[in-house]
């Protein structure tokens, strides 16, 4: 297996994700809230800690300061060996503006590079969620002799709109590259399916650098999907390493290949949903692949209290996900990601939702396929979700319909 020591991550965390607002209104897309005790960023972070890269450079802009606070806070590793999780903000090193696309924060923080002196990059997003041992992409690399390898998924045919869609040949090279077509070449031997990019790249030091300065000179979206890509194939070899054949310990095998880009409402809430079936697509509990996250203060267990029946004041969760400090109270919580100290008050009902840290349910409270940002206060008597109408003179609601109760709002 190929040393990780010659490694350094560059992992894109300055996107402003707007269509992930309004969750994004305070706080930049990979330190929202996910699976009710950890950050979006914390499952790229932990996979690079679990294969052993250990040297990470996010680079940031957009609202970054819980981001930046959660990254000095709680991803600290052995300065003495070498190793390091470091936020990097938008230093304008080129120039007097900000990132023009993917390709040009790799730009602009190319001293980055030159100073670690790696013999592979990898340039990874931060706002997805998936596991991968990244070592096996590397391992594929080097063997393939490629200049860049992308991490690659099958998606439907009918989402091929949504990513970046590569044609390989047999032997694994990409030979064409269509960022979000509205027309697209199926896989070989699967007329129902497209190779999609998850926007994962690895290169070599010395062809990351040329690319990168190639397309800072040029009139171009400076992106890696609609510009690099679409390109660099020609030129170079660029090879495809399909997630699917990555094997990480303790997964099981229904969830080989799963990747959530969680860049929209609707899919941030169904990922979060994934987590709380019974034999879940990604489960959070792979002890020999576990999800690094910040401590938080010191938080109680959680606590259900009241059983009485005659009364129906009974303290119940179930198919849920109950983070430390939260009290259900009399309440009933059913198919629901709780972040820490949510408190769920008698009588109320909450389904098909996510409460982030800090919200209190009050008693009698109707609640339905709602996600509540940090420190919201319910009062006793409120239903949400249940009339459209009435939630979209308050609320904002996303296309399938999911309500969004903004951080911080008074009812």
């Amino acid at each position: 297996m190929a040393g990780t020591e010659r490694t350094l991550a560059m992992i894109l965390a300055g996107g402003e994700g707007r269509r992930l607002a309004p969750l994004t209104n305070q706080r930049a897309k990979p330190a929202v809230p996910f699976g009710g005790r950890f950050r979006i960023i914390d499952m790229v972070l932990s996979n690079f800690a679990n294969s052993g890269v250990l040297r990470m450079k996010v680079l940031t802009q957009y609202k970054s300061d819980s981001l930046n606070t959660h990254l000095s806070r709680g991803w600290r590793l052995s300065s003495m060996m070498g190793q390091f999780v470091e936020a990097v903000p938008a230093q304008q090193r080129t120039g007097p503006e900000w990132y023009r696309g993917s390709a040009d924060a790799i730009y602009q923080n190319l001293n980055l590079v030159t100073d670690e002196a790696p013999e592979y990059v990898f340039v990874f997003g931060a706002d997805h969620i998936y596991r991968m041992d990244v070592r096996q992409m590397l391992d594929f690399h080097v063997a393939q002799k490629a200049d860049c390898t992308v991490a690659a998924i099958p998606v439907p045919l009918s989402e091929a709109s949504s990513f970046g869609v590569i044609t390989a040949d047999a032997d694994g090279r990409m030979i064409d590259f269509q960022e979000k077509p509205q027309s697209a070449t199926p896989m070989a031997g699967d007329p129902t399916h497209v190779l999609a990019s998850m926007g994962n790249y690895l290169f070599t030091t010395e062809s990351l650098v040329r690319e990168i300065v190639r397309d800072a000179g040029s009139e171009s979206a400076h992106d890696f999907g609609r510009s690099i890509m679409t390109e660099m194939h020609k030129r170079a070899k660029v090879c495809v390493y399909d997630l699917a054949q990555n094997k990480v310990p303790g997964q099981e095998a229904s969830e080989a290949g799963y990747w959530r880009d969680v860049g929209d409402l609707d899919t941030y809430y169904d990922a979060n949903m994934d987590l709380i079936a019974i034999n879940p697509r990604f489960s959070l509990y792979n002890s020999k692949w576990p999800i690094f996250t910040a401590p938080l203060h010191q938080s109680a267990p959680a606590k259900f209290v009241f059983n009485d029946l005659d009364g129906h004041r009974v303290g119940s969760a179930t198919d849920s996900l109950v983070s430390e400090g939260c009290i259900v109270s009399g309440g009933r919580i059913h198919r629901c990601v709780l972040s820490p100290n949510v408190r769920i008050n008698s009588y109320s009902d909450v389904t098909d939702s996510i409460l982030f840290e800090g919200v209190n349910v009050g008693r009698h409270a109707r609640i339905r396929k709602t996600i509540i940002d940090k420190n919201v206060d319910i009062p006793p008597g409120t239903t949400i979700g249940y009339d459209v109408e009435e939630d979209r003179r308050r609320f904002f609601i996303s296309p399938a319909g999911i309500v969004v109760v903004p951080k911080g709002t008074r009812l």
